[in-house]
């Protein structure tokens, strides 16, 4: 079966302001995020790409550009299916607000029973993207082959709970996983189980380095901006 690589969207405007952006409109790659996006085609030059499948929210459409002009004959596709969670009426709040509702206590240490008000659960998210992953294997490998790579551009929560679907993991660790802006994962799927090949791989160690303030506990919900 095919090999997918999983690009998170590169750094947003949301990301630097500090926002939920969830599917807010008008969300574009801050400059930042724009130059990791024209890296992308340099990054994924060795890799015999034969589909791109994109989220439809616009950071995500704009960090696929780069790859689509480098690559002309590459077909692109939109599925909502890997869209970002629909986080309902947290969407466009500040983080730091959101960190004190009692519910930001259930998605970092149960988001298996974690649902957003007025949008959707966590479990929803991960069975629909799940599932359209599934289902992009099936259509690569009839068009492709079993060697295909395809590559799927999403956002930081879908993507995280891509891998643990592919480690077996319960969901409720999901929050265990960082996956950086505009970071390459890529999971190889086989009849009986799937191969985590790479996690958040950015070539950029910066993001291991000491801050001035110290991270907290808490896993970023939607993703986090990266390294500073």
């Amino acid at each position: 079966m095919p090999t997918l690589i999983l690009v998170r969207h590169g750094r947003s405007t949301a990301n630097t302001a500090g926002l939920l952006a969830g599917w807010t409109p008008g969300v574009a790659l801050d400059e930042r995020g724009a130059q990791q996006a024209a890296a992308l085609p340099g990054r994924l030059a060795a890799l015999p790409i034969s589909e791109v499948v994109t989220s439809p929210l616009q950071r995500c459409q704009e960090t696929v550009q780069p790859l689509l002009d480098a690559r002309p004959e590459l077909r692109v596709h939109t599925d909502e299916r890997i869209g970002e969670a629909h986080y309902g009426d947290w969407s466009g709040r500040k983080l730091a607000e959101l960190k004190d509702e009692p519910l930001m206590e259930v998605v970092q240490a149960h988001p298996s029973a974690a649902a957003f008000p007025g949008g959707e659960s966590m479990r929803a998210m991960q069975t629909r993207a799940a599932e359209a992953v599934r289902e992009w294997n099936a259509r690569v490998e009839r068009d492709h082959g079993g060697d295909a790579v395809y590559v799927m551009c999403s956002h930081g929560d879908i993507i995280k709970s891509l891998v643990a679907d592919a480690l077996g993991l319960h969901l409720d660790l999901f929050q265990r996983i960082s996956v950086e802006p505009c970071s390459i994962t890529a999971i190889r799927y086989t009849r009986l189980r799937p191969f985590l090949v790479r996690l958040g791989d950015t070539g950029d160690l910066a993001s291991l380095a000491p801050r001035e303030e110290p991270p907290s506990g808490d896993a970023p919900v939607g993703g986090g901006a990266g390294a500073p």
